[in-house]
């Protein structure tokens, strides 16, 4: 199943068709993409046998992030072994964690407007929950995801690395500073869920290219270790890590500007478009 966000309201998406959720279920599902992961299974369950009789063409430049207000956004650093090598850091025990505040989250085809400094591009998995995960197991950490989709940690590096102590938050949350989309994929919909091609392009070049199973953590080893320390919500999204190649490891250095079109993919989900132009 793909789910989207189209104009705002929840959209099951077949190939170039979009039926309106909350029409099909005649009201028993409303029209906000937020609210369904409160009943995911119910919602899962109806939406299996929902048919598509009544979609309709539709435009993806009109969609928006799939996942538009999760209530908790958790981000992974250095979650592949090539790119903690050129970052100069060795793996660590536990999976280096920090947030993109909410109000960064925007949808496929944004266009971005470029604050003062270093912007840089890191493609990654999302992971979005989809039932309350807390102290999970391996064995059962996959039930608990609704879907999958794309998207880019976009991050201003003078920011993220100013003062003593680095600020990685803050540098990742200008505004559509999270880039997410086309759509959530369900993971049946997967051959191998854990091992998917990962890539971005930043005007035509490529920059990063790997596939997720060389991530040092998984996805069920991610649920693990974050629902040890606190419960993961649905609707909750986990940007899961990048690969090598991002902009301020390359010599010389290369950030995004104005004008640069930055295309994000993942086997099995899609392709996001990010745009960007200078702020003010």
């Amino acid at each position: 199943m793909k789910l989207g966000n189209l104009h705002g309201r929840a959209v099951l998406i077949d190939g170039d068709r979009a039926t309106d959720v909350a029409a099909a279920s005649d009201g028993h599902f409303g029209p906000d993409p937020q609210a369904l992961f409160e009943d995911w299974p119910g919602f899962v369950s109806w939406a299996t046998d929902a048919g598509s009789a009544a979609s309709a063409p539709f435009d993806e430049a009109e969609l928006g992030a799939p996942v538009p207000a999760p209530r908790q956004v958790f981000a992974i650093g250095l979650n592949y072994a090539e790119h903690a090598a050129e970052a100069g850091y060795p793996p660590d025990a536990m999976p280096v964690t920090f947030t993109k505040f909410p109000s960064s989250i925007v949808g496929p085809d944004a266009v971005v407007a470029l604050p003062e400094g270093h912007v840089d591009w890191e493609v990654e998995l999302v992971v979005v929950i989809g039932t309350r995960a807390h102290r999970v197991t391996r064995e059962d950490a996959w039930s608990h995801v609704a879907g999958l989709t794309i998207g880019q940690d976009l991050s201003e590096r003078i920011t993220q690395l100013q003062g003593s102590a680095p600020q990685f938050s803050l540098g990742k949350s200008f505004l559509g500073f999270g880039p997410t989309g086309p759509w959530l994929v369900t993971p049946d919909e997967f051959a191998d869920r854990d091992d998917l091609a990962i890539s971005c392009a930043l005007s035509g070049e490529g920059m990063q290219s790997s596939r997720t199973s060389m991530m040092l953590y998984d996805v069920p080893e991610l649920l693990v270790r974050l629902s040890a320390v606190c419960p993961l919500l649905p609707g909750d999204i986990i940007f899961s890590g990048t690969p090598s190649g991002i902009g301020n490891r390359r010599t010389p250095p290369r950030f995004i500007g104005p004008d640069d079109v930055l295309v994000s993919e993942i086997e099995g989900i899609g392709t996001l478009t990010t745009r960007f132009t200078s702020a003010g």
